[in-house]
Formats: C-alpha cells, structure tokens, sequence
C-alpha cells in the first residue's frame, strides 16, 4: 500500500512539474527574447544619445529600453519627414547614390522590395494556407499561397487561363523562413480554412500543435473556404484529384 502510495505521489509531483514547465518556459522564452531585443537597441542607440539626454547619468540604476524608446522616435520622425516634398528629395538622392555602388544597390534593392511588400502591400502578402501533393503522390505538403500576380513566369507556362499558375511557398520545419518557391496549377491546391499564423504554428511545432477544425465536414469532405485569390476560385476549378479506388478494383485480402 505504501509503495503505491508514493508510485502516485510521484506521478502527481511528475504531472505538477509537466504542467508548471509548460505554462512557464513560453513566457521565459519571451521574456528573454524581448529583453534581448531591448539590451540590442539600447546597445546600439544609447552610445549617440548626448550625456545631457542620457537618464543612466542621472540614476543610479540602468534604465532598459530608453534606446527603444528612442529609435522608435526617430523611425517615427524620418517617416514623417520622407511624407513631404523635401524629404522624398533626400531620399531619392540617398537611392541614386546607392545605385553607383555596385555591390551594395544589389542589397538595397532586395532589401527594400521585401519590406515593402511585407509592410506596405498588404494584398500582395501570404494569403491563404493550402496543400500541394509533394514529393510526389499521395504525400501532401503544407504551403503558403501568394496573391495571384501576373508575371513573366505566367506568360512563359500559362496555356490554360481558367487554371493558372500560382506562386507558392513551402516552408522547411521547424524553421519556416527557408524554403521553397514553386509555381503550381491553382486546380491542384487544396485550400485550407487555417489562418496563416496557425500555418506557422504547425510548421515550427513539427506538427504538434495543430489548429483546430474549422471547415464543417459534409460526406466525408471538407468544404475548400477561399474569397481572396483572384480569377476562378480554387474550389471553382476543381481539386486535384485524388485515388479513387472501387471495390473491384481493390487487391482481395
């Protein structure tokens, strides 16, 4: 009785310091990653702020995240100056500066266009989660579904107008920032009703944490959801087509 006793206490203490550490290392693991984030602004920041503007002259103790606040300020300030004539005019001849220097316009460039596209357009973002068969059939891959945009890549391949090509990104697990860029048939998407912060989430958990179910299922079929990918819509054109076996066509067991 005794050891069964203390086999339950165990478990109990166990269960306890499961359920501790899972409520506790999500918001360590922020914390520490916004403290970081603090500590590397300030660090880069505070070594211009004059010593009369500096409170850690003042005070005994470090103040965090004055650079922040700082930085904050004037990346406020220089987008209101560029909102003007005069400010528009400085920065055009910052860019043509930049583009004599061979190696760095390349950066620039690229750098510029994604934020850009990640800030300012919205409706060119990642819209829509959806499934492709990749690597090859019956094996489904996760990927993020971009905006339908014409381009060259369209006008070399497009033969069909009603299903054409669309820009997809599958991301790697657990690190969603790398990947691959593929052009598939919008007919062979399967659209999916999770939003693409619950997209990451099943990609960066390997899967283990999954959204739940939103579509409602209906003859063993989940209704594709999708109102913002241009021209017909997936579930107009069709998806792709999956085996479909008879039972004749079934091996006898």
């Amino acid at each position: 009785m005794s050891d069964l006793f203390k086999i339950s206490a165990m478990t109990r203490l166990r269960n306890y310091f499961l359920t501790g550490f899972i409520v506790c290392a999500p918001l360590a693991i922020t914390a520490y990653i916004a403290w970081s984030f603090i500590g590397w602004v300030d660090s880069w920041v505070k070594p211009y702020i004059p010593a009369t503007y500096n409170p850690d002259n003042y005070l005994s103790v470090r103040v965090p995240g004055f650079g922040l606040i700082v930085a904050l300020v004037l990346i406020t300030l220089i987008g209101f100056l560029t909102a003007n004539i005069i400010g528009r005019s400085i920065i055009s001849i910052g860019e043509r500066v930049l583009d004599r220097m061979p190696l760095v316009r390349g950066i620039y460039r690229a750098l510029k266009q994604i934020f850009e596209t990640v800030l300012s357009n919205k409706n060119e973002m990642f819209r829509t989660v959806g499934l492709v068969e990749y690597p090859r059939k019956g094996v489904w891959s996760l990927v993020f579904v971009a905006g339908e945009k014409r381009t060259e890549i369209n006008e070399k391949l497009d033969e069909d107008d009603e299903d054409p090509l669309m820009a997809v990104f599958m991301p790697c697990t657990p690190n969603p920032t790398t990947g691959f860029l593929m052009y598939v048939r919008k007919s062979e998407i399967v659209v999916l009703d999770m939003s693409i912060e619950d997209g990451a989430k099943l990609i960066v958990s390997a899967g283990l944490v999954a959204p739940e179910i939103k579509s409602k299922i209906k003859s063993g079929k989940i209704a594709p959801a999708i109102e913002t990918i241009g021209n017909p819509t997936i579930a107009e054109a069709g998806q792709p087509a999956r085996s479909k076996r008879t039972a004749s066509s079934r091996p006898n067991r």
